[in-house]
């Protein structure tokens, strides 16, 4: 017979190890110790005396009441989910329990997030912000809208080189990532932009001469995501946008305009540099005002 303890042994043994073995922060240590309590008092109440006599059973009863009883979110059940596992598989390591009642249970999946978007007015009036007299305001303006015109990443963005611009066949190469490379177009507009950046501001910037990176800060590096976040959130001030709007705002704005226009969803897939179609179908919601349109050229009835 398991020491009526055990419950509060196992939990110190289980901390105890996360800190010095795994180097877990204190939140995050407070946050098993928490989940674990909570679950302790539960299997008290069925009558066990240690984790190790809990069932498969046992544990999806005990989400089950959390989802109905506390109203927990799908984040939440999922971390407390990870707490028990974490408890149970070090058990298991110890040679204190034979079996791991959370194997093959599956984690509730986070409600999906769409993807904030910009209207086409509002990514307008983001691009008109610069003030293109300038020669900052010329390089600001040559990176928004290059973003927006290719859905690039911040990352891939500020990571450019002057010859990654083919100007003749009006394309990029993107580093994305795990240094995987593809081709994205570039609208007219946008590399005439490129262009007179080259040709009338970049070289103000310029301290060596070496320096390829195609953005520079003011002190001639390479343009940083940081500065790159301050200069957009200038402009998003500027042009009275959502204050929430970030870089990867005009990426999710450029791929759900694309595909409210009638772009295929694998060439959208390629230009954004996803691994998965899976990942780009996030993109697939469209405005009342775009499905409405859809419907009227495409049902036959409409």
């Amino acid at each position: 017979m398991t020491a009526p303890d055990d419950f509060r042994q196992h939990v110190e043994l289980l901390i105890e190890y996360l800190v010095v073995e795994r180097g877990l922060a204190d939140n995050t240590i407070e946050a098993y110790q928490r989940d674990l309590e909570q679950y302790a008092d539960y299997l008290r109440g069925r009558g066990y005396e240690s984790f190790a006599e809990a069932q498969r059973s046992d544990v999806q009863d005990y989400l089950q009441r959390l989802r109905r009883q506390r109203g927990w979110s799908r984040t939440t059940l999922a971390r407390k989910l990870a707490s028990l596992r974490q408890m149970h598989r070090f058990l298991i390591r110890e040679q204190l329990a034979d079996t791991d009642p959370t194997a093959n249970i599956k984690a509730p999946q986070p409600a999906e997030r769409l993807p904030e978007v910009l209207s086409i007015k509002q990514c307008q009036a983001l691009l008109d912000a610069p003030d293109q007299s300038t020669p900052a305001g010329l390089r600001d303006a040559a990176m928004l809208g290059l973003m927006y015109a290719t859905g690039l990443r911040v990352t891939e963005l500020v990571g450019l080189r002057i010859h990654d611009i083919n100007f003749e066949e009006g394309i990029l190469r993107a580093q994305g990532k795990g240094g995987k490379q593809r081709l994205v177009p570039v609208a007219p507009q946008v590399l005439q932009l490129i262009q007179d950046y080259l040709t009338t501001a970049r070289q103000g910037f310029v301290q060596d001469e070496s320096e390829d990176a195609l953005f520079l800060s003011r002190r001639g590096r390479p343009m940083s995501r940081t500065r790159f976040w301050q200069i957009l959130k200038q402009y998003v001030r500027e042009a009275g946008v959502p204050p929430d709007t970030s870089p990867h705002t005009l990426r999710h704005s450029f791929a759900t305009h694309l595909l409210s226009g009638g772009a295929d969803l694998r060439a959208i897939q390629e230009m954004l540099g996803h691994a998965s179609l899976s990942t780009t179908e996030v993109y697939t919601h469209l405005s009342p005002e775009g499905l409405r349109e859809t419907y009227d050229q495409t049902h036959p009835r409409a």
